[in-house]
């Protein structure tokens, strides 16, 4: 998962689990695009409460490869409105990436050709 969806779902967080999303289909789309293993759903439906479930998956998604924010996405066909809030938030964090790439100074960044290595023994 690209970092600036990991960091969606970081600052979502709190507002996802309110919104119980391992119930209906999602956890099953999910494990049927093969991002959730077996092991997985079993540990999150033995969760106590809807957060704790939620919580676990969020917990469980960052690690599961580049595919996961956008299937994830499309699991949430129960939810739009959390979907949308997910798109929302992932199309912000694109268009304020170019303004932190413009803040850094020349001077801040190390460029080294392998030319210029000094090579001691």
């Amino acid at each position: 998962m690209e970092a600036r969806d990991k960091q969606v779902l970081r600052s979502l967080r709190l507002e996802l689990g309110a919104e119980v999303l391992v119930e209906g289909l999602v956890l099953q789309y999910l494990y049927q695009e093969g991002i959730l293993t077996e092991n997985h759903v079993q540990e999150i439906k033995a969760q106590a409460t809807g957060l704790r479930k939620t919580m676990l998956l969020l917990d469980i998604l960052p690690s599961r490869g580049p595919k996961a924010f956008d299937v994830f996405l499309d699991s949430l066909q129960e939810f739009p409105w959390v979907r949308e809030k997910l798109e929302k938030a992932r199309e912000e964090a694109i268009v304020e990436l170019p303004a932190e790439i413009r803040k850094r100074r020349p001077e801040d960044s190390v460029t080294c050709l392998a030319s210029q290595l000094t090579w001691r023994f």
